[in-house]
């Protein structure tokens, strides 16, 4: 029994939107965790930067993803919400990739339609899409290969057109998706996403990029179409911005005293606290000293 995917599925159910951060390692996902979202979406876009240094293609392999998702997993208590992209190859591959994702214990998982490999389409100057026919094998693939139906299977279309995302998203819910995703450019208003919701008959999973005119929906709106909310690259770039400004400073005062930095730091004193270091250390003395409450290590020769 998985506590987080039974809560977002039931969170789901009851007609509530959950709300969730992206995270790019599990440092974020921690901070992420321990803020008032109500769960962390591994964001592949952030993946893809803080392992490789590399824009999101595709260019990490589904194994390297997983790793990451299974550190993000083991010290968060929310819900997990992870960027599975194209699924790493035909249906047999996406079968293996949801099988890994649900051992690793995601509570929900997105699949797109991109031809692999595919492109960030918040970056991307076109994205090709493979045929609806293999877009919606990938959704039943995934769908068959979970063990847990608790886990939730969120269908993502990047075709541009909207007239066939609809379509697209229709064949997706019949084939099992419990959410749909859209991108942004294939939609411009609130009225759109209605009718797409409308449409496929399940809750959409909305990615709330900054700039985009998603981002700039209010609550109720964004309440009224989607199951389930994203920020996904917020962390990401608030730490990128973060660091060039204080590296930059930095090096400009080399073998100086250090003095103030344009961004505040957080106190080590602090950042023990967000990392757990106590946490650890009493489960260490309490091994260590047992039930007794006596010192168990053998004593020096």
């Amino acid at each position: 029994m998985n506590e987080q995917r039974q809560w977002l599925k039931q969170r789901l159910a009851s007609g509530s939107t959950a709300w969730f951060a992206g995270a790019q390692d599990a440092l974020s996902a921690r901070l992420v965790d321990q803020s008032g979202f109500d769960g962390v979406f591994t964001t592949g876009f952030g993946v893809s930067a803080s392992l490789l240094g590399q824009p999101d293609m595709e260019l990490y392999t589904m194994s390297e993803n997983l790793g990451v998702v299974d550190h993000i997993v083991n010290v968060v208590r929310k819900p997990v919400f992870a960027d599975a992209d194209t699924g790493y190859g035909n249906v047999l591959n996406i079968q293996r990739t949801v099988r890994a994702f649900e051992k690793a214990g995601v509570a929900a998982l997105s699949i797109e339609d991109q031809l692999s490999p595919k492109r960030c389409p918040a970056a991307a100057s076109a994205l090709v899409t493979v045929p609806m026919a293999d877009a919606v094998a990938r959704i039943r693939a995934a769908v068959d290969a979970r063990r847990d139906p608790d886990l939730l299977i969120v269908a993502r279309t990047d075709v541009k057109d909207p007239g066939e995302a609809l379509e697209r998203a229709a064949r997706f819910a019949e084939a099992g998706a419990d959410l749909i995703q859209p991108i942004t450019p294939t939609f411009s208003s609130h009225a759109d996403l209605v009718k797409l919701r409308q449409t496929c008959g399940r809750p959409l999973s909305l990615q709330l990029m900054e700039g985009t005119w998603m981002a700039s929906l209010n609550r109720s709106q964004i309440e009224a179409v989607a199951g389930m909310a994203t920020y996904p690259i917020v962390a990401l770039l608030t730490v990128i911005h973060a660091l060039r400004t204080n590296l930059t400073a930095l090096a400009e005062r080399c073998g100086q005293p250090m003095g103030e930095l344009p961004c505040p730091r957080t106190p080590i004193a602090q950042f023990k606290q967000v990392i757990g270091w106590h946490d650890l250390e009493k489960q260490q003395e309490r091994l260590e000293l047992g039930a007794s409450g006596q010192d168990q290590r053998p004593s020096p020769s």
